[in-house]
């Protein structure tokens, strides 16, 4: 079912053409992702397509009574209310339903009416109503689904009666958006949800979306999300849409293999018209072939001239230098304990070392401290214990994820020039113009850049110290696709050494070379990619898992405490219960298979119909199903019967 289509969309600002003959379709189930720049229009889109937002020309069309939900950038949820009672509102409808059903209930036990027919029989006929209605609306699993919601955004630790005022604007991004996944509208719109999200966090909302019931259209920077949630891609460039079929990784194919074939065929259109071409303008002045002449000039005229396609808009353009070489012992971190004060500690027992060469990528949940130990280690923050210590030459080159230094009135150029005075303005120029900021735009204020140029000057002042140790602390936020590209052939092509906090996991996997995981219990070192950091963890979930098993099953026999014996004879109980219910469940459906099988041979014998060969057939065929329907149940139930019988 078609959910929306836009047709020939256009909007402009002022005399600005941001989007223009844009073509999007949403059908139920779709994954959709929206590409392209920084500046294209995505957001812009996006916003028109919820309604947030007008547009000059075009038509969106979609069914009556499909909805819409909208998650914007950044969008924190602002309320007076707890995080449970906010999350309740979602649910006003099925809670008044409940209260009715509870009234219901009162006036069935009403004297005044049980001992009234009609009446009781008009009351019980509006409960039935009413509890199909409420049950088929979720209404016996909206409280559970909005714990396992709350525990996918990582607030399974937190007091549900905390006031949503009192958090912290991360949080209030992850609630709306949480807020938002409940409400379950049929085209789920999100437009950078994976920002304030750590990795299991967004483990579990690729997971989530996976299996979300409607449709959903996204804009994301992160690619191993988008591969992963994703079925059709929609590019925004030059202000107009094309779209792929598949994820990200096959886009980026498609999009290569389709420049390549539209490429060979405009070389070869080209060929043909300068044949054309010098044919004529060898021939049209001989009588003799004249006539030739002016019948390909008439085919050069009806020819459909192919212009020639265009590559990938301006990419930024960079790489990191280093001054002189740092020793072989990087950095040696002990015991270290951070945070900022006695009274606010963080994270502690944090070891590990770096040696020359290294690309370290810290992770954890949020919270645990990654960003602090950052700060702490280029001096930004004092230790609250512990030690750590960089080795010889070591020069430190450190990107804040906030940039909270970048927010002067000086104007681009002068933001870089004044930390080089002796450089020449063409040398500032040109390395501005690198990281794509160009003409008038290295006049713009500093104050007034987007987070992608706040990013992009960040990173041009990183270039520009040739530091031989790089501290980034993420440094893929507020960067499109291509820009993220060009840093991490960058920071591959690097000399020196890399300590780095992300959330993006394509990019660890192309990055580090040594994972080091931060939580409650210290630091935990593994020499590998991202992927082989999970593959780790997963051994050591199935491990853990037999131990516990292990455990049990040794505490049983050891007769250790009441408490794990009575658990583990409450759960053998209730297994048995479900064995004996699903044996009775099997000898009715066999005892209605028998009985439908007796049938059907009866019918068999029937002289109307074994000399009817279409009967035949039909019976036979519905015969064979049922009888091995009969033998698998047969053999499920011999097998519960046998372990029925072990038990007792």
């Amino acid at each position: 079912m078609i959910l929306l289509q836009v047709n020939q969309l256009t909007k402009n600002f002022g005399a600005d053409n941001i989007l223009s003959n844009i073509k999007l379709e949403i059908q139920t189930r779709d994954r959709v992702a929206l590409v392209g720049r920084n500046g294209a229009g995505k957001s812009t889109l996006l916003k028109i397509i919820a309604g947030h937002l007008s547009y000059d020309a075009g038509e969106i069309t979609k069914p009556k009574g499909v909805s819409i939900g909208y998650l914007a950038q950044n969008t924190g949820l602002e309320s007076d209310l707890s995080i449970w009672a906010e999350m309740l509102t979602v649910f006003a409808e099925l809670q008044q339903q409940e209260k009715t059903l509870r009234s219901l209930e009162q006036q069935m036990a009403d004297p005044s009416v049980y001992e009234q027919e009609d009446i009781y029989q008009r009351v019980l006929k509006e409960y039935d109503e009413l509890q199909i209605r409420f049950k088929d609306s979720g209404g016996y699993q909206y409280e559970a689904d909005i714990r396992s919601v709350l525990h996918g955004l990582n607030f399974a630790d937190f007091d549900y009666d905390t006031k949503i005022s009192t958090l912290s604007g991360g949080q209030k991004t992850r609630l709306a958006l949480g807020k938002l996944l409940l409400t379950k509208p049929d085209i789920l719109i999100l437009d950078e949800p994976t920002n304030h999200l750590d990795i299991a966090t967004l483990s579990w909302l690729e997971t989530y979306l996976q299996s979300y019931e409607g449709a959903v259209l996204i804009v994301s920077h992160d690619r191993y999300f988008l591969d992963s949630v994703v079925n059709q891609v929609y590019e925004i460039s030059r202000n107009r849409s094309k779209k792929y079929l598949g994820n990200y990784s096959r886009y980026l194919e498609q999009k290569a293999e389709d420049y390549e074939k539209d490429l060979k065929m405009f070389e070869r259109q080209q060929q043909e018209v300068a044949k054309l071409e010098d044919f004529i303008q060898r021939n049209i002045a001989r009588a003799s072939t004249t006539k030739m002449a002016q019948s390909r000039r008439k085919k050069l005229e009806r020819m459909d001239r192919m212009d020639k396609p265009l590559g990938d808009e301006k990419s930024a353009n960079f790489a990191f230098q280093i001054e002189r070489p740092s020793g072989n012992d990087v950095l040696h971190v002990q015991d270290l304990t951070i945070g900022y004060g006695r009274d606010e500690k963080i994270s502690s027992h944090i070891d590990f070392s770096v040696k020359k060469g290294d690309s370290i990528a810290l992770v954890g949940p949020n919270g645990i401290g990654k960003s602090t130990l950052l700060k702490t280690l280029v001096n930004k923050l004092q230790p609250l214990n512990g030690t750590f210590k960089f080795g010889s030459n070591v020069s430190i080159s450190y990107y804040d994820q906030e940039q909270a230094e970048l927010s002067s009135n000086k104007t681009v150029l002068n933001e870089l020039w004044d930390e080089y005075p002796m450089k020449m303005e063409k040398e500032i120029r040109t390395v501005l113009g690198n990281f794509l900021f160009s003409g008038e735009d290295v006049l713009k204020p500093v104050s007034t850049l987007s987070g992608g140029e706040k990013a992009r000057l960040a990173l041009s002042k990183m270039m520009m110290e040739k530091g031989n140790v790089l501290i980034l602390d993420e440094p893929t936020n507020h960067l499109d696709l291509d820009s993220k590209e060009v840093l991490e052939n960058a920071l591959i092509d690097y000399p020196g050494t890399i300590l780095f906090v992300s959330h993006d996991r394509y990019f660890i996997n192309r990055i580090a070379t040594k994972v080091v995981e931060l939580s409650k219990k210290g630091s935990t070192e593994y020499l590998g990619d991202y992927d082989y950091y999970v593959e780790k963890l997963q051994q050591q979930e199935e491990l853990a898992a037999l131990e516990r098993i292990e455990q049990g099953e040794t505490s049983l026999s050891q007769g250790t405490t009441q408490k794990q014996s009575h658990k583990i004879d409450k759960e053998a109980k209730k297994l048995e219960r479900q064995r004996k219910r699903r044996v009775e469940e099997i000898e009715g459906l066999m005892e209605t298979l028998e009985e439908n099988i007796q049938e059907k041979e009866d019918l068999l014998c029937d002289p109307e119909i074994f000399q009817d060969h279409e009967k035949v057939q039909n019976i036979n065929e519905s015969l064979t199903k049922e009888k091995e329907e009969l033998d698998s149940l047969l053999e499920e139930w011999t097998e519960l019967e046998e372990l029925l019988q072990e038990e007792q």
